[in-house]
């Protein structure tokens, strides 16, 4: 931590207030001599020497970054406790599943599946959620669990119900983690999506909501560390958007998809269909057994967990070829389009139609 000296107006102050700066200063400097010289047993070696350890970690303390807690954090409104369940999917990794309902008052964004890893040395968050308020839910989850630091927070693409708990993060000095096109996505996107939050939800769910962009930007892969846990990081190419990242644990075998992949709730196509069909045809060669999905979930078999996905979209995309082949409207590709999908996933009705006109634009010009 940089200590930066004060250099305000000079106060008018005594003689001995001044002796007793200069002895403090003296102090610290002696202290910390011997901190640096290894003589700070929590048991004396002869006399006296509990004092100076006490000293030290008192000093110690006060020049150590602090971590966030509960007192820290502002104030939110209360919400459903389903939205704040943590789950545990596998040795040291949990997961909180995400309601499968658009952004409300009620819900705080809550809607996203966000999850964390425990190393040995540090922790990794894997998505924050949709809120300040929503992330410092997760926040306060993880220090239940363990103290260690949190060392990095990876974002698996810039949709506000997986961005926005960040700045629940902020005070924890993490490295923020994300595609190479993420930092940009935010600058684009941020602040209208919380724009549009506001209006929907108010202000008060959104206390303490802002867009902290990556400070780590993934261009093909990458790895990180948490002491005896490895994470690899993957960049893909346009699909559910044009900056999506995947997680992958070598050891367990667990990948996190983002939004790559969606359970029970009705995918969203945000960058190209033809690109999520291509990119998954990689995805599913990652050698992975189990899957958190950005959707969903907690933990699904890999990769069978693909399918429903892959019927909708490739569904979807035959019936908007045929009614464009057809002489078809974007209103008709609205109405009609896959429309046999529709009592397999939830929220069809409020993502289906925004599919088929996405697509449609796309197709149209094949």
């Amino acid at each position: 931590m940089m200590i930066k000296t004060m250099k305000d107006k000079k106060r008018p102050h005594s003689n001995g207030a001044c002796m007793i700066k200069k002895k403090s200063i003296a102090l610290l400097i002696i202290l910390t001599s011997l901190s640096v010289a290894g003589l700070t047993e929590t048991e004396p070696r002869g006399g006296g020497h509990e004092g100076v350890t006490s000293a030290l970690s008192s000093i110690k303390s006060f020049f150590s970054p602090q971590k966030a807690n509960a007192k820290d954090l502002i104030a939110c409104p209360k919400t459903n406790e389903q939205s704040v369940k943590i789950v545990k999917v596998a040795k040291n990794i949990y997961v909180r599943k995400g309601l499968n309902e658009i952004f409300t008052k009620k819900n705080l964004a809550a809607i996203a599946t966000v999850s964390f890893v425990v190393g040995e040395k540090s922790v990794a968050v894997i998505d924050t959620g949709g809120s300040y308020c929503d992330g410092a839910r997760l926040l306060s989850e993880i220090r239940k669990i363990t103290e260690k630091p949190i060392s990095y927070v990876i974002n698996t693409h810039t949709h506000p119900d997986h961005i926005f708990g960040n700045a629940a993060f902020e005070k924890e000095g993490p490295v923020f983690v994300g595609h190479k096109n993420l930092k940009r996505a935010m600058a684009d996107r941020g602040n209208i999506y919380l724009e549009n939050l506001t209006r929907i939800m108010g202000k008060d769910q959104l206390v303490g909501t802002k867009i902290i962009p990556p400070t780590l930007l993934v261009s093909k892969t990458t790895t990180i560390d948490l002491g005896q846990k490895k994470l690899e990081l993957r960049a893909f190419g346009t699909a559910h958007t044009d900056h999506d990242l995947t997680v992958f644990d070598p050891d367990l075998k667990i990948i996190w998809t983002g939004d790559l992949l969606f359970h029970e709730h009705t995918p969203v196509v945000d960058g190209s269909i033809l690109g999520w069909l291509e990119e998954m045809k990689k995805l599913s060669k990652i050698p992975a057994k189990f899957v958190i999905p950005g959707h969903g979930g907690p933990l699904l078999k890999w990769p069978k967990a693909l399918g429903p996905q892959r019927d909708y979209l490739e569904k979807l995309t035959t019936d908007l070829r045929k009614i464009i082949e057809e002489g078809g409207t974007m209103r008709d590709a609205q109405n009609r389009a896959a429309s046999s999908e529709k009592n397999k996933w939830k929220l069809f009705e409020e993502f289906n139609a925004r599919n088929a006109s996405t697509s449609f634009a796309e197709l149209e010009w094949e």
